[in-house]
């Protein structure tokens, strides 16, 4: 059943992926000024956080299945409105259901996997989630991208409403709640303060946000630093895919025993500091070759830290909090991604450097976390 869930984590990230080469163009394309074009990338990341938190409540109160079944379902219907969007306004209304939907999804998920792994092993098994993260990351902008180019953007959005159509009748059939629900209570915001006060959820939610912030960067500035140099979607596809091919084989290979080897925090600092790096690469060299350096060090970067955070929060939370352990954590996931594309529109329109302040502050929020992990027990 585990195998099952990578391939819903496959599914579930590649709704994701598949956006990140055409979402900024399309916005364009229906109008939108650079504002609201960085507001419509946002926006699915705050509703997301939004869904991330009620979400891992109702997970641990109605159990896994049920809540996962729910965001796929979700996404599934509403990217089937995407294609009919005239206006950026209602573009950004479909992506904040969007967003609602995938908080909902995604803690449930890593819930689940978490539910099924030993403690022990946590560190690999949070790696082969992350290689299914990387599948997602190699397959989703690749194929977004070409896909945009030699049919339409979309055809693109048809498409992966379909994917989650299918998978959602799987999820019906074939898939078994591992989680006994105990007694329902109402949603109460003061169950979630232990956990968002716990040190370890603490520094795994700072390296969410690192990371995203960066992340939401990429899907703002990426495909306009590709237009810029006369390159298409297509190209911008495959500089993203590129990351993903990088972070899938540490995950997959016998590097991955480092997840298991070292302290987690320590490999956190180190990744992200590889993606600080990163960001000053593309900022100060936009040529291809040069952004393709870029992304290899981002792959890197981006492989140690996913599993390394996840681990984290698996470790600090038991079986009957954990849905509002990953709610919390994927909330600063999303938030991250939330401030990364409004920063960087907001940068683009004012100084031009998108990368140089995502870099800027990438540097600053691993000084925070190596602080908090000289003052607190780290994993």
């Amino acid at each position: 059943m585990k195998r099952f869930l990578y391939i819903i984590i496959v599914v579930a990230f590649l709704d994701t992926f598949v956006q990140l080469p055409i979402i900024t163009p399309y916005a364009i394309s229906l109008g939108s000024s650079h504002l609201l074009t960085g507001a419509i990338v946002a926006i699915y990341s705050f509703s997301n956080m939004l869904g991330n938190i009620v979400g891992g409540h109702w997970i641990d109160q109605f159990g896994r299945k049920k809540m996962l079944l729910i965001g796929m379902a979700g996404v599934a219907v509403i990217l089937f409105f995407y294609p009919v969007a005239q206006t950026g306004e209602q573009l950004l209304f479909f992506r904040f259901i969007h967003g609602l939907a995938g908080g909902i999804l995604i803690p449930a998920a890593f819930a689940y996997v978490s539910d099924l792994t030993a403690s022990r092993t946590r560190g690999k098994s949070m790696a082969f989630t992350g290689a299914s993260i990387g599948i997602s990351a190699i397959v989703g902008p690749a194929f977004g991208g070409i896909m945009a180019s030699k049919a339409s953007t979309e055809a693109v959005f048809l498409f992966v409403a379909g994917l989650f159509v299918v998978t959602t009748f799987f999820v019906i059939f074939f898939l078994k709640e591992t989680y006994k629900v105990p007694e329902r209570r109402k949603l109460d915001i003061q169950e979630f303060i232990p956990l968002i006060k716990h040190p370890l959820v603490l520094q795994a939610s700072i390296s969410a946000f690192a990371l995203m912030v960066s992340n939401g960067t990429l899907a703002f500035a990426l495909p306009l630093q590709v237009e810029d140099i006369g390159m298409s979607s297509e190209t911008t596809g495959m500089l993203l895919s590129v990351f993903g091919i990088v972070a899938l084989i540490v995950f997959l290979t016998p590097i991955n025993r480092v997840y298991d080897k070292y302290p987690a925090i320590n490999l956190i600092m180190i990744g992200v500091i590889a993606i600080s790096i990163s960001q000053f690469i593309l900022s100060f060299f936009t040529s291809f070759s040069f952004s393709l350096i870029s992304m290899i060090i981002y792959g890197f970067g981006f492989a140690l830290i996913f599993p390394s955070m996840n681990k984290i929060v698996a470790d600090a939370s038991a079986e009957v909090d954990r849905g509002k352990a990953y709610g919390i954590f994927y909330a600063f996931f999303s938030l991250g991604a939330v401030a990364g594309s409004f920063i960087s529109g907001a940068a683009s329109e004012t100084i031009g450097k998108p990368f140089l302040v995502s870099g800027i502050i990438m540097l600053t929020i691993m000084l925070v976390i190596f602080l908090l992990s000289r003052t607190r027990r780290t994993v």
